[in-house]
């Protein structure tokens, strides 16, 4: 018979539960993850990879198309849809297959079907819809000292606005196009939306998008949005915002959509699909959560310092646990709960010291407070741009359209957040990141030598200008 208890069993194999099985494994738990569907989770299989795989093609066509810019003859250029998708599913396939592998080499038992928590400790699995749903360990019970909730989040549904996969996607159905349309809705500019609308424009299609707020992007900070609105703009994106769709009328191979522009007037726009970005609830139901007392807020699971519910014994991490809604999140809180599992004692996540990253074109990349919230804090600062305009490296790249910008406080030093948008920028990011958790202060980052000639020397300029002494613009 099948070995049916573990110290740890994880519900999810998404980035955060199979990161978070490694580690404890590591840790010396014995260790078992339960998935109903693929292994990876939505970030591998439907969101965070295989959307970077299709921005990429976008990317090289792109530059294909402005080959002449470069002194390059391209000839005609063109793009097959279907070998797109493919090249995307390829791409996640493959990382699916890796973690396959880490479950392996790490000894982490995968138990294929649907979880439910019948009380601490126990838990039922029950045969799971998915063909992918096969392996040694099956339907059945199950015991565990700690049980940690990795199940991650789908996309929200609101009324009237629902996708039916065919005329009006989410990021499922964006995926994997059967063709490519002509003319595109995307309601909601979150990192979702305005890279599905990047990714469809460069590829042709006319495309417009519908924020409610009065910012697109609007968890970056305002100055950095508004430039990256521009950018868009520029490339023919049409963006309404402080708008809303109040109604979605289908035809046989369009949608109608009535968009409420916020001032009292109202408009139509016909498109051949439309894509629903307006952010994601948690995966909380059928598992059992209610009926043992486990507190939820907002579709969300409750947690503290180190992953616990207010019941003992299980815990919850990722998108199930509340923003941001990110996999890097999701990795080092299962990290933490984990070690805090073992008695380590890790610190607890600093949600300021996360970095977000948007791939469209321009990327678009932060940490740390926007300039308005430190101002709402009441903090007395010093800010500091650098164009990319004036940097050497940019010129040369041909991406000479982009800002860097940081706030410090300008009593401490301290690195409060830093905000950048162009080329490249989500891998720059990381250096504020590092200098943040180092508590590193302007003077240091000022004595640091940057290579020449790279773009992240742009983010030792922006820390000079804060402090009037930018050198090159």
């Amino acid at each position: 018979m099948a070995d049916t208890a573990f110290d740890i069993i994880i519900i999810g194999s998404g980035p955060g539960g199979y990161v978070c099985a490694i580690r404890a494994a590591q840790l010396g738990f014995k260790t078992a993850i339960i998935e109903r569907d693929y292994l990876g989770g939505i970030c591998l299989n439907w969101g965070c990879i295989p959307t970077k795989a299709l921005l990429r093609s976008a990317e090289i066509f792109h530059y294909l198309q402005h080959a002449n810019d470069y002194g390059v003859s391209a000839g005609e250029v063109k793009y097959d849809p279907s070998a797109v998708v493919k090249r995307s599913r390829a791409v996640s396939k493959r990382l699916n297959d890796g973690v396959g592998f880490l479950m392996r080499k790490n000894k982490v038992a995968v138990i294929w079907g649907e979880a439910a928590i019948e009380a601490p400790g126990k838990i039922t699995v029950k045969a799971s819809k998915s063909e992918a749903s096969k392996g040694a360990l099956g339907p059945g019970a199950y015991q565990a000292k700690h049980i940690i909730v990795a199940t991650g989040a789908r996309p929200r549904v609101l009324p009237g606005l629902e996708p039916d996969k065919n005329l009006i996607w989410t990021y499922f159905e964006a995926m994997v196009p059967d063709r490519m349309p002509k003319t595109l809705l995307v309601i909601g500019s979150g990192a979702i939306g305005i890279e599905f609308a990047s990714f469809y424009r460069t590829l042709g299609a006319e495309v417009t998008v519908v924020e409610v707020l009065p910012q697109i992007l609007p968890a970056e900070d305002a100055e950095i949005a508004a430039f990256a609105r521009k950018s868009f703009e520029k490339q023919g994106i049409k963006i309404f915002t402080g708008a809303k769709v109040t109604k979605l009328d289908k035809q046989a191979d369009s949608v109608t959509a009535t968009i409420d522009d916020g001032i009292g007037g109202t408009q139509t726009l016909t498109v051949e699909r439309v894509i629903s970005a307006v952010g994601v609830v948690g995966n909380i139901e059928n598992l059992g959560l209610e009926k043992l007392g486990v507190k939820t807020e907002r579709g969300m699971i409750v947690i503290d310092g180190a992953c616990k519910t207010n019941v003992a014994g299980i815990y919850a991490i990722g998108d199930v646990a509340g923003p941001p809604l990110l996999a890097h999140k999701a990795e080092h809180e299962g990290v933490i709960c984990v070690e805090a599992i073992k008695g380590l004692h890790p610190h607890p996540m600093n949600k300021l010291m996360i970095p977000g990253c948007t791939y469209c074109t321009p990327q678009i990349a932060s940490v740390g407070l926007t300039e308005q919230a430190a101002k709402d804090k009441k903090l007395d600062i010093r800010v500091g741009r650098f164009p990319f305009v004036g940097n050497g490296k940019a010129i040369a790249m041909g991406e000479d359209q982009g800002l860097v910008k940081v706030i410090f406080d300008k009593k401490t030093g301290q690195l409060l957040g830093a905000h950048m948008v162009g080329a490249e920028v989500t891998e720059l990011i990381q250096g504020y990141v590092i200098a943040m958790n180092l508590e590193t202060t302007e003077e240091e980052l000022m004595h640091t030598v940057f290579p020449h000639p790279t773009l992240s020397e742009m983010m030792k300029e922006a820390v000079l200008d804060a402090y009037g002494r930018v050198l090159n613009i």
